[in-house]
């Protein structure tokens, strides 16, 4: 699988990685993710992201390939809690979460740790900051990095204090590309895009009965991608090659339960970016219909 230097960092991350809230909110089983994973690490990915508000995810990584830590990058967050149902921001609160987080993912030590999107406000005043920056000092954490959208991502951005910002790009969700993505690329930050396929929210051909895909379903419903009319796979692997190739994204994060997508993935990523008058036509639809409030989902 392709390898891209990500940022400024000194890893080599593979252009798909591993995104592990599917598996720690749809109940996995320990035996599952294990075949899931240890399959991915055997087709060449080699970043695996979780966060401590994914509820067991990092419990199933730690206990599924924690034998192989030596294969791959590991990714969490902090900061947001237990399913989203609460967070703690504070500085002694977000070391008590990375650590906790080591304990789980059975690591001394994890690549990047990120702030899993708190406020412009929060960045602005510095403290979860210098707790990442604690983490990292104390060889918890190699790189320190923000995970989130918007205005703070922005922010993220241009403080100069990350490594590497985690945001939402996908044919649904492309604002970042004229805003923030530029400015990241500028600074030589490493660049991951979450959601890449926008969470294939057209799948069924019907709206989702999960409201945290009603965003991108109405947003899609108004684009109207030709692309997306036809068979799901090959929707899926536009959308996926539209994002994944964008100026400036070093690797796409894409969560699953099905241990034969990432052969799959890995040969959609292998045929190369989409050709140039897709990509404009894709833009140039965007720019014609996307309102100014469709900004990038958390």
């Amino acid at each position: 699988m392709e390898k891209r230097k990500l940022g400024k960092t000194v890893m080599q991350v593979s252009a798909l990685g591993f995104g592990g809230a599917e598996i720690g909110f749809s109940g996995s089983d320990e035996k599952a993710v294990h075949t899931l994973l240890n399959r991915a690490l055997d087709a060449g990915l080699n970043v695996v992201d979780s966060a401590a508000a994914y509820l067991t995810s990092e419990e199933l990584i730690g206990k599924a390939i924690s034998h192989r830590r030596g294969e791959f990058y590991l990714l969490t967050k902090c900061g947001a809690l237990d399913g989203f149902s609460r967070s703690d921001w504070s500085y002694a609160g977000l070391i008590r979460s990375a650590e906790a987080s080591l304990q789980r993912l059975r690591t001394d030590y994890v690549d990047v740790i990120q702030l899993h999107s708190c406020s412009e406000e929060l960045l602005r005043a510095g403290e979860v900051i210098r707790a990442l920056q604690k983490l990292r000092d104390a060889g918890k954490a190699r790189y320190i990095g923000y995970s989130g959208d918007n205005s703070a991502a922005k922010y993220a951005v241009e403080c100069g204090a990350f490594d590497t910002l985690q945001t939402s790009i996908s044919i649904a969700d492309q604002r970042v590309l004229e805003t923030v993505l530029p400015l990241a690329h500028e600074r030589g930050m490493g660049v991951i895009a979450k959601r890449p396929i926008a969470n294939a929210a057209w799948r069924t051909g019907k709206k989702p009965q999960n409201s945290y895909h009603h965003a991108y379903w109405e947003r899609l419903q108004k684009l109207d991608y030709g692309f997306l009319h036809g068979e799901l796979k090959a929707g899926a692997a536009a959308a996926l090659r539209f994002t994944i190739f964008q100026p400036g994204v070093h690797v796409a994060i894409v969560g699953t339960t099905n241990p034969e997508r990432w052969a799959e993935n890995a040969a959609i990523v292998a045929q190369g970016p989409l050709p140039p008058e897709q990509v404009s036509g894709i833009r140039a639809r965007w720019r014609e219909i996307a309102r100014q409030d469709w900004v990038g989902q958390e």
